[in-house]
């Protein structure tokens, strides 16, 4: 089949692309050609027209959850995907929290044969350390060898230095990335930000300096290896100083950052919605602030959901003993085009940097092309689309987001990859 994407505005950073109303062509799924389009270029095509809407490499995720295997009542593979391609993603990378965690090549396997022939890509980062317990290194040359990208005890800190050191230097032979989810456990067990707030709510307080502790030990154990450490959801003013002279160093180390935690306070906790509980937890506005200084000045890489899906069962507890995290794939494009796109943070195509190649580039993944020959990978962005964010009609198993009843402006309208297509809400097969 034929597919012909009309007066799109084609849009990639990574090859310096940036025209206006071009006509693009695909032949079951591949890019057949890119240019002004004339009908005897091509017969018995589906046609749709991109006037104002962008065309730019695939957004990919690097940081989700999908609970497969452990609790599919949550999330499955399959919906975890159906929820990204809602949400503008052709790419995901899945952490390896489940039960049983990602610790052996028969779960990377599971997760792969759950995902083939699905428009989303899926690449499990698997466990640092066997059943993520901080202990005993996991077998991570099979882990690699199957399909692992990156390796993380996701949802903590690798406990002790000793563990971290083995694993940075193991991970230097695959030229992978140890994740690191940095919080010092020791001061941890809250519900919320320590200040001000915490003390007038009543809740029990985490202190930034939990997440500080360990950027620093993960950044000094980085240069000690020589080894590639990534800040996982990132969120505290000194955090991100540190991210950002390490680099000037020239440490290997990157980091991400959340739409949460650029886009709400610990404000938003007054409403005990449990929804607004996470971790780490929804920090200050000189936080806030000196996250999008951050990424403004490319001290953090890369923006992802930290999609974490719970049950309404689970949420509709009392704040204290409500599980951390929220869904975030269908939200992710809206907000980062309405906070820092529309306000002036970040260009199209810095945000595109920030949502499609560098996550890959950290990853060691193929960023795609847009050359002929090469399988479309794209994603359709209206940056100006204005939409309500409805969670009834998310993708998802969850419902646990805080932004339901939002008003957002910019819309990932549509996906191809893989030789399939969804496109405002219909799925196409374009081979």
């Amino acid at each position: 089949m034929n597919i012909v994407l009309k007066n799109a505005n084609l849009l990639h950073p990574g090859e310096n692309i940036d025209k206006k109303n071009v006509d693009i062509l695909l032949s079951d799924g591949v890019i057949s050609k890119i240019g002004n389009l004339k009908k005897e270029d091509y017969t018995e095509a589906k046609e749709f027209d991109l006037t104002n809407i962008y065309v730019v490499p695939g957004l990919f995720d690097m940081h989700v959850h999908l609970r497969e295997p452990g609790r599919e009542d949550e999330e499955t593979v399959v919906t975890g995907c159906d929820s990204a391609a809602n949400g503008g993603f052709t790419g995901v990378a899945c952490m390896p929290n489940t039960e049983p965690a990602i610790d052996s090549a028969e779960v990377i396997l599971l997760i792969k044969k759950k995902a083939f022939g699905h428009l989303v890509d899926v690449h499990p980062i698997a466990a640092a350390t066997v059943a993520r317990k901080g202990e005993v290194i996991s077998p991570m040359a099979e882990l690699f060898e199957t399909g692992a990208v990156a390796f993380s005890d996701d949802g903590v800190a690798i406990k002790s230095s000793a563990i971290l050191r083995r694993a940075l230097e193991y991970s230097r032979m695959f030229d992978t990335p140890i994740i690191e989810h940095c919080e010092d456990e020791s001061l941890t067990g809250g519900s919320m930000n320590e200040g001000l707030n915490s003390t007038t709510l009543g809740l029990n307080p985490i202190p930034s300096v939990s997440e500080d502790l360990i950027v620093m030990r993960d950044i000094l154990m980085a240069e000690y290896t020589g080894g590639k450490v990534h800040i996982a959801h990132i969120s505290t003013k000194r955090s991100v100083e540190m991210v950002r002279q390490a680099k000037k160093k020239g440490i290997k180390v990157t980091a991400e950052v959340t739409p949460h935690h650029f886009t709400l306070t610990d404000d938003a906790v007054k409403t005990y919605d449990t929804n607004t509980k996470m971790s780490p937890p929804l920090r200050t506005k000189a936080d806030v602030e000196e996250i999008i200084k951050g990424l403004k000045d490319g001290t953090i890489d890369c923006i992802a959901s930290d999609h974490a899906p719970h049950s309404i069962e689970e949420k509709e507890a009392e704040f204290d003993y409500a599980p951390n995290g929220i869904i975030g794939l269908e939200t992710e494009a809206g907000l980062a085009l309405t906070e820092l796109y529309h306000k002036k943070v970040l260009s199209l195509a810095q945000l595109i940097e920030k949502l499609a190649i560098n996550p890959r580039k950290i990853l060691n993944l193929p960023v795609p092309k847009f050359e002929a020959g090469e399988t479309a990978n794209f994603t359709l962005i209206d940056p100006d689309e204005i939409w309500t964010v409805n969670i009834s009609k998310f993708k998802s198993k969850s419902v646990n987001s805080p932004f339901d009843k939002r008003l957002l402006t910019g819309k990932a309208v549509g996906v191809i990859n893989n030789k399939q297509m969804f496109y405002k809400g219909e799925k196409i097969d374009v081979s």
